[in-house]
């Protein structure tokens, strides 16, 4: 690997505008799913997405496809009381359903608690995420009037195991904790989209918007997470408990930031 280039911010923005000016650039990791952002590092000289700015906070490049509507993992953080162990305990014994793959490529009696939740409206289960800014926690909550008419079976079973009523103790997330958890993940970025197109097999890529992405704003973090652009993401099963996860809708990074200057 040739020696790493050091960058000022303002060679970076150059370099951008640079590589913005080529136009159509060849995938130059074919069959690799982080293809926009590898190609990017490739021809910027870098390894990972670790920028190498010196004198400077920490500086992370982030690149993806304009207009995608998938979600990224910002980071894992189970939820308190922790000493309880609420998902596999609670969430996965009492709320639980049979997983699809149980007696396949799962024992007979496995269990599943998958749910992807926001604070704009419940999930198909009645979970939903609620923030309560006077004692500065991120909870679920759970509404069984919310619950699909398909779900019926399902709710029956929850009403004999625990009962309809609200969680009790409900799962939550200090602010404390999710905003050190946060802003140790979310460092200043630089937000590079790119245009996408095939041809004769060959997937190309144009990059048009760079926006330099700076202090991360946690207030910005609870609106996201209320509007349904931050998810909180169950994925538990008998057998494991995959891990809470706060996911993000990638077009809406942008919002968990201070300051947002448009570069391209």
């Amino acid at each position: 690997m040739n020696e790493m280039k050091l960058y000022t911010k303002e060679a970076l923005i150059a370099e951008f505008k640079a590589i913005a000016a080529k136009g159509w650039i060849e995938n130059a990791r074919p069959g690799n799913a982080g293809g926009v952002g590898n190609t990017l590092e490739d021809l910027l000289g870098i390894q990972e997405n670790n920028l190498p700015i010196p004198n400077a906070a920490e500086w992370e490049l982030k690149a993806q496809r304009i207009d995608t509507t998938s979600l990224t993992t910002l980071f894992h953080i189970e939820p308190s009381p922790r000493a309880i162990k609420f998902v596999p305990q609670i969430l996965l014994l009492k709320y639980g359903w049979r997983h699809q793959e149980a007696g396949l490529k799962y024992p007979e009696n496995e269990m599943s608690f998958r749910q992807t939740i926001h604070g704009q409206s419940a999930s198909d289960r009645g979970f939903i995420v609620s923030i309560d800014r006077n004692e500065r926690k991120v909870l679920i909550s759970f509404d069984k009037s919310k619950v699909s008419e398909r779900h019926a079976d399902w709710l029956k079973n929850v009403e004999q195991q625990i009962g309809l009523e609200e969680l009790n103790p409900q799962p939550y997330w200090g602010f404390d904790d999710l905003a050190n958890k946060a802003g140790t993940k979310l460092l200043n970025c630089f937000y590079v989209q790119a245009e996408v197109k095939r041809e004769n097999s060959k997937e190309y890529y144009k990059y048009s918007k760079v926006t330099m992405l700076q202090k991360f704003c946690f207030d910005g973090f609870l609106k996201a997470l209320e509007k349904g652009n931050v998810l909180i993401d169950f994925d538990a099963r008998t057998g494991h408990n995959h891990g809470t996860k706060f996911r993000m809708r990638q077009s809406c990074l942008p919002q968990l930031y201070e300051k947002a200057t448009e570069i391209l």
